[in-house]
């Protein structure tokens, strides 16, 4: 297989055959992520991911799921994509669905036609990065779009019955607007009704803008308690119909994993735990993205 750069995936992806079709994010103007920092975008030729499929048609028969890398596939063109799926159900019978990231943007360019379109010929699941329904902590972050964007976009993947995870990021709006930025994500969350609710927190990393502005003390991340009110918050004012919700990323201190709304007392008692300090924490050492 022909990969470049950094390949992110979701940690729900680690059995899927990882197909790369873009390299770096479209966007990539994050003030928290590092992953693509230096890397052109691009779409890859198709002579290149045709032999990668033909590759993955003797190598790779045990996977049922491609996940289309890397930070937003859904940038490709409707027409384009619609044959990559095609390529794929072609040489990869064997695959019930397909997969990838994609931002708001790119779910709002696509009508909800194409994006049914999309649905037909295999795509099964959009991860989308929401991490804040704030408006001020969505512009401080550079996200590209507004809370009310956002809830038009997971809506529209909805309406296409694809299968919509969303991302929301812990310690993302700093100490100042902490409380604010949880019931806000609650209400985005609960308007789009995502399939799948992830939550991680964030990691200072040295090469974001997010990163330089903590180390120069113009920003500042809630400390553990804080983060763990913040969860609490988001979590008690989720009212979301039905769907996943994880915590269990490596970011996060301890793990909540479960359905909405059948667990969602046990996801505040446990917060609650560690809120009061009689809940182990996973050590410092241990976390990462």
């Amino acid at each position: 297989m022909h990969y470049e750069g950094n390949i992110i995936r979701p940690p729900s992806e680690a059995n899927s055959l990882i197909l790369q079709v873009t390299t770096g994010c479209s966007h990539n103007r994050c003030t928290f992520c590092g992953a693509y920092q230096g890397q052109q975008f691009q779409i890859k030729d198709d002579a290149i991911i045709e032999s990668d499929l033909e590759f993955a048609s003797v190598h790779c028969t045990g996977q049922s799921t491609v996940f289309l890398a890397d930070g937003d596939a859904l940038v490709i063109p409707q027409k384009r994509l619609l044959h990559l799926c095609g390529m794929i159900k072609e040489k990869l019978p064997w695959i019930r669905r397909i997969h990838l990231y994609a931002n708001c943007r790119d779910i709002l360019a696509r009508t909800p036609a194409e994006l049914s379109e999309l649905k037909r010929v295999g795509l099964g699941r959009i991860y989308m990065g929401l991490e804040s329904g704030h408006e001020k902590t969505l512009a401080a972050i550079d996200k590209g779009a507004t809370a009310a964007e956002m809830i038009q976009a997971g809506q529209r993947v909805k309406k296409a019955k694809i299968f919509l995870s969303v991302t929301c990021l812990l310690g993302i709006a700093g100490i100042r607007y902490s409380l604010q930025h949880a019931a806000e994500t609650a209400e985005v969350l609960n308007q789009i009704e995502p399939n799948q609710i992830a939550i991680l927190t964030l990691m200072l990393l040295e090469n974001t803008k997010i990163g330089q502005a903590a180390a120069a003390g113009t920003f500042q991340m809630p400390d553990k308690l804080g983060l763990f009110q913040e969860l609490r918050i988001m979590v008690a004012a989720l009212n979301v119909s039905r769907g996943q919700l994880q915590a269990n990323h490596a970011s996060n201190y301890f793990s909540l994993d479960g359905r909405l709304p059948r667990d969602k007392d046990d996801f505040l008692a446990i917060i609650d735990r560690a809120i009061a300090g009689t809940l182990n924490l996973k050590p410092e050492a241990l976390r990462g993205l």
